[in-house]
This record gives structure tokens, C-alpha cells and sequence, in this order.
């Protein structure tokens, strides 16, 4: 007989790679799901990741970064292929 696929699990993570200001990234930060979704969608990911950059930069001393921007995890790739994938097109 055959098995069936067993049903996704709810994650209870969300990863993001967050731009900052100076140019630098950081990838795979977590943040609880079930803070996201609803209206404000993604909005309260920059809040969670604020807190916890707060927290990184208490404890090693140095003054947190400016966050340019907060993107789930492989959408930036997404978004630079599909960018590159288009100027091709322009150049052909």
C-alpha cells in the first residue's frame, strides 16, 4: 500500500536576511511566526529584528546598525536573478 505524504509541520520560525545601512547583510534571522501574517504581514519581522539586534549590541558593546531593509530568506536571490534575467533581455 502507499505511504502518504505526511502534511507540513507549522514552523515556528520565519528567516530573514536583513540589509543594513553600511552595506553589510545578515543572513537566517529568525523570527517567530506567529508574530507575522494578518494585515501588517511582515512589518513586525523589522520590530522583532530591532530587539534583537538591541540585545547583540548590549552585550558585545558596540552600537547597533541601521537596518536598510528586512527580506524573507531567498527572496533577495529571487529578486537579483529576476533583475538580471531582465537586463539581459534589454542588452539582447
Amino acid at each position: 500500500m502507499a505511504r502518504k505524504k505526511s502534511k507540513p509541520l507549522d514552523a515556528a520560525y520565519v528567516l530573514f536576511d536583513v540589509f543594513y545601512e553600511d552595506g553589510s547583510r545578515s543572513s537566517n534571522r529568525r523570527v517567530p511566526s506567529d508574530l507575522l501574517g494578518g494585515i501588517d504581514g511582515d512589518e513586525p519581522a523589522l520590530d522583532a529584528i530591532q530587539e534583537q539586534d538591541r540585545v547583540i549590541a548590549e552585550r558585545s558593546g558596540k552600537p547597533p546598525l541601521a537596518i536598510r531593509s528586512v527580506v524573507r530568506a531567498g527572496e533577495a536571490e529571487k529578486q537579483a536573478a529576476r533583475q538580471a534575467e531582465k537586463a539581459s533581455r534589454r542588452s539582447v
